[in-house]
Protein backbone atom coordinates (compact mmCIF):
# COMPACT_ATOMS: atom_id res chain seq x y z
CA UNK A 1 0.00 0.00 0.00
CA UNK A 2 1.11 3.53 -0.75
CA UNK A 3 1.58 6.37 1.73
CA UNK A 4 -1.05 9.03 2.45
CA UNK A 5 1.10 11.63 0.75
CA UNK A 6 1.10 9.53 -2.42
CA UNK A 7 -2.72 9.64 -2.52
CA UNK A 8 -2.71 13.37 -1.91
CA UNK A 9 -0.08 13.99 -4.57
CA UNK A 10 -2.14 11.97 -7.06
CA UNK A 11 -5.20 14.03 -6.11
CA UNK A 12 -3.44 17.35 -6.55
CA UNK A 13 -2.04 16.22 -9.90
CA UNK A 14 -5.53 15.22 -11.09
CA UNK A 15 -7.03 18.52 -9.87
CA UNK A 16 -4.31 20.69 -11.40
CA UNK A 17 -5.96 23.05 -13.86
CA UNK A 18 -9.38 21.63 -12.95
CA UNK A 19 -10.15 23.41 -9.70
CA UNK A 20 -12.88 25.54 -11.29
CA UNK A 21 -15.17 22.59 -12.22
CA UNK A 22 -14.30 20.98 -8.88
CA UNK A 23 -15.47 24.09 -7.02
CA UNK A 24 -18.67 24.22 -9.07
CA UNK A 25 -19.50 20.62 -8.14
CA UNK A 26 -18.92 21.41 -4.44
CA UNK A 27 -21.13 24.50 -4.65
CA UNK A 28 -23.89 22.40 -6.26
CA UNK A 29 -23.68 19.83 -3.45
CA UNK A 30 -23.93 22.45 -0.70
CA UNK A 31 -26.65 24.39 -2.52
CA UNK A 32 -28.78 21.27 -2.91
CA UNK A 33 -28.40 20.53 0.78
CA UNK A 34 -29.73 23.98 1.62
CA UNK A 35 -32.50 23.95 -1.00
CA UNK A 36 -33.76 20.45 -0.22
CA UNK A 37 -33.27 20.02 3.49
CA UNK A 38 -33.49 23.50 5.05
CA UNK A 39 -37.12 24.28 4.02
CA UNK A 40 -38.42 20.99 5.40
CA UNK A 41 -36.55 21.58 8.65
CA UNK A 42 -38.12 25.04 8.91
CA UNK A 43 -41.60 23.59 8.33
CA UNK A 44 -41.00 20.94 10.98
CA UNK A 45 -39.78 23.58 13.41
CA UNK A 46 -42.83 25.76 12.74
CA UNK A 47 -45.16 22.82 13.33
CA UNK A 48 -43.43 21.95 16.61
CA UNK A 49 -43.57 25.60 17.73
CA UNK A 50 -47.31 25.71 17.02
CA UNK A 51 -47.83 22.61 19.15
CA UNK A 52 -45.78 24.07 22.00
CA UNK A 53 -47.86 27.27 21.89
CA UNK A 54 -51.09 25.32 22.02
CA UNK A 55 -52.15 26.18 18.47
CA UNK A 56 -52.04 22.67 17.05
CA UNK A 57 -54.52 21.96 14.25
CA UNK A 58 -55.04 19.20 11.72
CA UNK A 59 -53.11 21.30 9.18
CA UNK A 60 -50.26 21.71 11.67
CA UNK A 61 -50.19 17.96 12.29
CA UNK A 62 -50.16 17.20 8.58
CA UNK A 63 -47.41 19.76 8.00
CA UNK A 64 -45.33 18.22 10.75
CA UNK A 65 -45.77 14.68 9.44
CA UNK A 66 -45.01 15.66 5.83
CA UNK A 67 -41.96 17.68 6.87
CA UNK A 68 -40.63 14.84 9.00
CA UNK A 69 -41.17 12.38 6.13
CA UNK A 70 -39.32 14.68 3.73
CA UNK A 71 -36.45 15.14 6.16
CA UNK A 72 -36.09 11.35 6.35
CA UNK A 73 -36.74 10.49 2.71
CA UNK A 74 -34.88 13.23 0.81
CA UNK A 75 -31.47 12.15 2.09
CA UNK A 76 -32.18 8.47 1.40
CA UNK A 77 -33.65 8.93 -2.06
CA UNK A 78 -31.53 11.81 -3.32
CA UNK A 79 -28.88 13.44 -1.18
CA UNK A 80 -27.01 10.33 0.03
CA UNK A 81 -26.91 8.70 -3.44
CA UNK A 82 -25.72 12.03 -4.87
CA UNK A 83 -22.97 12.48 -2.27
CA UNK A 84 -21.86 8.91 -1.63
CA UNK A 85 -22.09 7.54 -5.15
CA UNK A 86 -22.39 10.43 -7.59
CA UNK A 87 -19.83 12.78 -6.03
CA UNK A 88 -17.36 10.04 -5.06
CA UNK A 89 -17.23 8.50 -8.51
CA UNK A 90 -16.98 11.90 -10.18
CA UNK A 91 -13.53 12.38 -8.68
CA UNK A 92 -12.61 8.76 -9.33
CA UNK A 93 -13.31 9.43 -13.02
CA UNK A 94 -11.25 12.61 -12.85
CA UNK A 95 -8.36 10.67 -11.32
CA UNK A 96 -8.43 7.66 -13.63
CA UNK A 97 -9.69 9.13 -16.92
CA UNK A 98 -9.04 12.86 -16.63
CA UNK A 99 -12.78 13.46 -17.14
CA UNK A 100 -13.44 16.95 -15.78
CA UNK A 101 -17.19 17.11 -16.53
CA UNK A 102 -17.60 16.92 -12.78
CA UNK A 103 -21.09 18.28 -12.17
CA UNK A 104 -22.59 16.43 -15.15
CA UNK A 105 -20.88 13.19 -14.11
CA UNK A 106 -22.08 13.65 -10.54
CA UNK A 107 -25.71 13.52 -11.63
CA UNK A 108 -25.06 10.84 -14.25
CA UNK A 109 -23.38 8.58 -11.67
CA UNK A 110 -26.28 9.14 -9.28
CA UNK A 111 -29.14 8.35 -11.64
CA UNK A 112 -27.55 5.55 -13.67
CA UNK A 113 -28.69 2.47 -11.77
CA UNK A 114 -30.60 4.82 -9.47
CA UNK A 115 -32.63 2.29 -7.48
CA UNK A 116 -29.59 0.09 -6.90
CA UNK A 117 -27.73 3.16 -5.63
CA UNK A 118 -30.58 4.11 -3.31
CA UNK A 119 -30.82 0.56 -1.99
CA UNK A 120 -27.06 0.44 -1.40
CA UNK A 121 -27.15 3.70 0.57
CA UNK A 122 -30.09 2.46 2.61
CA UNK A 123 -28.38 -0.86 3.40
CA UNK A 124 -25.13 0.86 4.41
CA UNK A 125 -27.05 3.21 6.71
CA UNK A 126 -29.07 0.31 8.14
CA UNK A 127 -26.10 -1.98 8.74
CA UNK A 128 -24.01 0.80 10.27
CA UNK A 129 -26.89 1.86 12.54
CA UNK A 130 -27.43 -1.72 13.72
CA UNK A 131 -23.74 -2.04 14.58
CA UNK A 132 -23.96 1.31 16.38
CA UNK A 133 -26.60 -0.19 18.64
CA UNK A 134 -23.92 -2.49 20.04
CA UNK A 135 -21.27 0.17 20.58
CA UNK A 136 -20.03 3.24 18.75
CA UNK A 137 -16.68 1.71 17.79
CA UNK A 138 -18.10 -1.34 15.92
CA UNK A 139 -20.35 0.99 13.96
CA UNK A 140 -17.41 3.18 12.94
CA UNK A 141 -15.36 0.11 11.96
CA UNK A 142 -18.20 -1.16 9.77
CA UNK A 143 -18.62 2.25 8.17
CA UNK A 144 -15.00 2.03 7.03
CA UNK A 145 -15.57 -1.55 5.86
CA UNK A 146 -18.47 -0.41 3.64
CA UNK A 147 -16.66 2.70 2.36
CA UNK A 148 -15.56 1.29 -1.01
CA UNK A 149 -19.13 0.39 -1.99
CA UNK A 150 -19.80 3.54 -4.09
CA UNK A 151 -16.78 2.86 -6.29
CA UNK A 152 -17.55 -0.86 -6.58
CA UNK A 153 -21.10 -0.10 -7.70
CA UNK A 154 -19.76 2.06 -10.52
CA UNK A 155 -17.01 -0.34 -11.57
CA UNK A 156 -19.20 -3.45 -11.37
CA UNK A 157 -22.73 -2.68 -12.66
CA UNK A 158 -23.55 -6.40 -12.68
CA UNK A 159 -23.32 -6.63 -8.88
CA UNK A 160 -26.30 -6.11 -6.60
CA UNK A 161 -26.12 -3.55 -3.81
CA UNK A 162 -25.57 -6.26 -1.20
CA UNK A 163 -22.85 -7.93 -3.28
CA UNK A 164 -21.06 -4.59 -3.66
CA UNK A 165 -21.18 -4.05 0.10
CA UNK A 166 -19.81 -7.55 0.75
CA UNK A 167 -17.01 -6.99 -1.75
CA UNK A 168 -16.15 -3.72 -0.03
CA UNK A 169 -15.86 -5.58 3.28
CA UNK A 170 -13.45 -8.07 1.68
CA UNK A 171 -11.38 -5.37 -0.01
CA UNK A 172 -11.09 -3.33 3.20
CA UNK A 173 -9.91 -6.26 5.30
CA UNK A 174 -6.66 -5.06 6.83
CA UNK A 175 -7.06 -1.57 5.35
CA UNK A 176 -9.71 0.06 7.55
CA UNK A 177 -7.11 1.77 9.73
CA UNK A 178 -5.29 2.93 6.58
CA UNK A 179 -8.42 4.78 5.48
CA UNK A 180 -9.00 6.15 8.99
CA UNK A 181 -5.43 7.46 9.02
CA UNK A 182 -5.91 9.04 5.58
CA UNK A 183 -9.10 10.81 6.66
CA UNK A 184 -7.47 11.89 9.91
CA UNK A 185 -4.66 13.54 7.94
CA UNK A 186 -7.18 16.09 6.61
CA UNK A 187 -8.25 17.27 10.08
CA UNK A 188 -5.99 20.33 9.95
CA UNK A 189 -7.54 21.46 6.67
CA UNK A 190 -10.98 20.80 8.17
CA UNK A 191 -10.26 23.07 11.13
CA UNK A 192 -9.00 25.81 8.81
CA UNK A 193 -12.15 25.44 6.71
CA UNK A 194 -14.28 26.09 9.80
CA UNK A 195 -12.48 29.39 10.36
CA UNK A 196 -13.39 30.42 6.79
CA UNK A 197 -17.09 30.04 7.70
CA UNK A 198 -17.18 26.80 5.73
CA UNK A 199 -15.95 28.25 2.43
CA UNK A 200 -12.75 26.26 2.68
CA UNK A 201 -14.77 23.06 2.32
CA UNK A 202 -15.43 23.99 -1.30
CA UNK A 203 -11.72 23.29 -1.94
CA UNK A 204 -11.25 20.62 0.72
CA UNK A 205 -14.03 18.29 -0.49
CA UNK A 206 -12.59 17.78 -4.02
CA UNK A 207 -9.12 17.32 -2.51
CA UNK A 208 -10.40 14.73 -0.03
CA UNK A 209 -12.63 12.85 -2.45
CA UNK A 210 -9.92 12.62 -5.11
CA UNK A 211 -7.49 11.34 -2.48
CA UNK A 212 -10.09 8.75 -1.43
CA UNK A 213 -10.41 7.70 -5.06
CA UNK A 214 -6.64 7.20 -5.20
CA UNK A 215 -6.91 5.11 -2.04
CA UNK A 216 -9.64 2.99 -3.67
CA UNK A 217 -7.49 2.35 -6.72
CA UNK A 218 -4.66 1.19 -4.46
CA UNK A 219 -6.92 -1.05 -2.37
CA UNK A 220 -8.53 -2.51 -5.50
CA UNK A 221 -5.17 -3.34 -7.03
CA UNK A 222 -3.99 -4.89 -3.76
CA UNK A 223 -7.14 -7.03 -3.57
CA UNK A 224 -6.77 -8.18 -7.20
CA UNK A 225 -3.12 -9.07 -6.60
CA UNK A 226 -4.00 -11.08 -3.51
CA UNK A 227 -6.73 -12.97 -5.37
CA UNK A 228 -4.38 -13.65 -8.28
CA UNK A 229 -1.65 -14.98 -6.00
CA UNK A 230 -3.94 -17.45 -4.19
Amino acid sequence: MKRNQDYKNAALAALKGRWAPALVSSIVIFALAIILIAPTAVLEGAAMAAVDMGHATVATAVTGIVSFALIMLLPIFFYYPLCYIGYSNTFNQLLTCGDDRLTANMFSNTFKGYWRNVWACFLMMLFTSLWMLLLIIPGIVKAFAYSMTPYILKDNPELTANQAINLSVKMMKGHKFDLFYLELSFIGWGILSVFTLGLGYLWLMPYMYTSMAAFYQDVKNDYINNITNL
